[in-house]
């Protein structure tokens, strides 16, 4: 077989929320070129599938009608009904009557699941000679395997495949033998203790339900549900740069604790402003509703905190747009005279003394854009044609009409003015609608349920349960949390804080030492009768000054330091008597990224399962061409079947 060159190789991650795929390697390795959602809508003929959903346009196309009919417009089917044309088109936003065939990293419908993989090898539209390596989830079993080799093999007609465990792959982009994979997904979360580049299955912690980016999202929504927020609301919420996930320890803004924090100097300026005290710095913190009893203040009566977010679909369905729309232009006409009564001196002036702006853990308010779909889609059924429907795209949106101009007036990228949808379209006027939303310290409650807290006791079962004990501090020492859903702001601190508050252990504890106790040496007593007394060297000179258990609890982690004999001089302790402290880790860290990836440091190590498979599709199809066994040929499927793939799966 002639050996695979970069350009050729495809690599596909299929996730419950996101499937990335790509074809190529390129020289310096890049994020995934090519992202679908991982669902697909059922089409007209059963047992089919289209990527995305169908729905016929209310409005007839304004094309004359000597012209052919297969001059529909662009992305939309013409099918004749009697004398009727109905025009169909793909929406390519709705997610309406969707199938996800991956739910907590299983597949749940094996022919939806076939048909968004082969929707995704199209897409890529690949050369004849093209091996294909995939990303398995940790809870895919032997036979699912078998059965996803015999369909690459048959449909595709690859010359080659090959499996890679999505753990794994992440050891392998971090560079390093030994370490415990955190994965956390949409609806799971997988751990996974690796030791010299091989997953430890037994005890292996897979699917964790109810620890994903989902429960964040849930969490959210218990909190702000009263408000009248949507699930979709608090979504885009945990997406946008305000949501936080805070450390262990960490007060809540506005609390006693964090108010002791800010040291405040001026309790008049507090009482009145809320600033800590006087000068630009302390006027920061100063809301946009002054303090004080009566109406419209912050601690007086508030009607829109009462009403909570105002459900702008159900104004367009009920008939009162125009009057909704009149406001919104009539605020927006005092918006503009206020600027210009201000004039150039104002705001030059205003500029000059622009206070500096507090860390988001520290403002009790925010605000984000939130793209409204259900308002869309509520338009496209009013038959409103396609100008019109521009017209009150452009009247409702209230976000920023550049790039640069945030919420609060900060300096955002558009990516993170909507951070839901793709950049290039995130200021588009046939765009989403996007609408201002106010949201206070429930944006630091994302993981109030628990999450965290459940992650850190998976973690500590599986390395507990690695059989090479003097790995586990290692393990300890080798944590990568990675996985969309460790993509919300302080997820992966937070994370480890609370695995430290939990089960580390200060080195200068007397406790850890109890169990080196030999067990010939009874337990001392409070009369000193049972005490150990010191013992002599190994020839029988001076006692040591040196405390046999802290060296041996020392030398232990650090085993390149061990003499060859580490009992000559310890009497009474047998050669296996030390555990190297498995259970009471001394050291809990992350890994240290990589550097030499610079196209993934702009994005984050989120998705390294990809950086990994890309990494190992060199290694593998180019440098080691099949040695060492690395995927599976189209002679070894016909020779050994299905079956066959346990002997070359990574």
């Amino acid at each position: 077989m002639p050996a695979f060159k970069d350009e050729q190789i495809i690599i596909i991650a299929p996730g419950s929320e996101t499937t990335v795929a790509q074809l190529g390697l390129p020289e310096s390795f890049t994020p995934a070129r090519l992202r679908v959602r991982s669902r697909m809508f059922p089409a007209e003929k059963p047992g089919e599938w289209e990527p995305y959903k169908i729905r016929r346009r209310n409005d007839k196309p304004e094309a004359p009608a000597a012209e052919p009919q297969d001059r529909a417009p662009e992305g939309a089917v013409s099918k004749t009904n009697g004398t009727e044309d109905a025009v169909y088109e793909e929406d390519r936003v709705s997610e309406e009557g969707a199938v996800w065939p991956i739910q907590e990293g299983k597949i749940v419908d094996w022919s939806c699941f076939f048909a968004l993989i082969t929707h995704v090898y199209n897409a890529l539209n690949p050369p004849f000679h093209t091996p294909i390596l995939l990303i398995a989830q940790p809870v895919w079993t032997p036979k699912e395997h078998e059965k996803l080799t015999q369909f690459f093999f048959e449909k595709f007609k690859t010359p080659a495949f090959g499996l890679m465990d999505a753990a794994l792959a992440s050891s392998w982009a971090y560079g390093v033998h030994t370490s415990t994979v955190v994965d956390v997904g949409k609806d799971k979360v997988d751990v996974t203790a690796i030791s010299e580049f091989i997953p430890h299955v037994q005890g292996r912690t897979s699917s964790l339900a109810g620890c994903g980016g989902e429960a964040l999202t849930q969490s959210l929504f218990a909190k702000l549900a009263p408000r009248s927020w949507s699930r979709e609301m608090c979504e885009q919420l945990k997406k946008s740069p305000i949501c936080e996930i805070l450390p262990v320890g960490t007060p809540m803004p506005g609390t006693k604790e964090a108010g002791e924090e800010e040291n405040i100097t001026n309790p008049a300026a507090a009482a009145s402003t809320g600033a800590p005290g006087s000068g630009p710095a302390a006027a920061a913190s100063i809301g946009n509703i002054p303090r004080g009893p009566g109406a419209d203040t912050e601690v007086g009566d508030n009607d829109a905190d009462e009403e909570g977010v105002l459900d702008v679909a159900s104004i367009v369905t009920g008939g009162k747009m125009e009057e909704y729309l009149a406001k919104k232009e009539k605020e927006k006409l005092e918006k503009a005279n206020a600027k210009k009564k201000g004039g150039t001196d104002a705001a030059a002036a205003a500029n000059a003394n622009k206070p500096i702006r507090l860390p988001n853990s520290r403002r009790e308010k925010a605000t984000f854009f939130y793209e409204d779909h259900r308002l869309l889609d509520n338009l496209k059924n009013m038959n409103l044609g396609s100008e019109r429907l521009a017209e009150m795209q452009v009247q409702l949106d209230e976000g920023p009409l550049r790039h640069g101009e945030g919420a609060n007036g900060e300096v955002t990228s558009a990516a993170e003015a909507n951070a839901s949808v793709d950049a290039g379209n995130a200021n588009s006027r046939s765009g989403p609608i996007r609408r201002e939303l106010e949201v206070g310290t429930e944006r630091f409650m994302g993981a109030s349920n628990g999450v965290l807290e459940r992650i850190a006791d998976a973690v500590h079962r599986t390395i507990s349960s690695v059989d090479e004990v003097n790995k586990r501090s290692e393990l300890w020492d080798s944590l990568i949390i990675c996985g969309n859903g460790s993509k919300v702001r302080g997820f992966k601190e937070a994370l480890l804080s609370t695995i430290q508050a939990k089960y580390l252990i200060s080195p200068s504890s007397a406790t850890m030492f109890t169990s080196e106790i030999p067990s010939n040496i009874s337990t001392p007593t409070g009369t000193g009768a049972n005490t150990p007394q010191p013992q002599f060297g190994p020839h029988g000179g001076a006692p040591s000054h040196v405390n046999p258990l802290l060296y041996a609890a020392t030398t232990a982690q650090t085993q390149h330091l061990m003499p060859h004999n580490p009992t000559s001089h310890l009497p009474g302790l047998s050669h296996n008597a030390h555990s190297s402290h498995g259970q009471t880790p001394t050291s809990i860290k992350l890994v240290k990224p990589p550097e030499y990836f610079p196209e993934w440091k702009d994005v984050g190590f989120d998705e390294s399962a990809f950086l990994g498979a890309q990494v190992a599709a060199k290694v593998i199809f180019v440098v080691d061409q099949g040695q060492s066994k690395g995927y599976m040929t189209r002679p070894d499927y016909n020779d050994q079947g299905p079956t066959g793939i346990h002997d070359y799966a990574l």
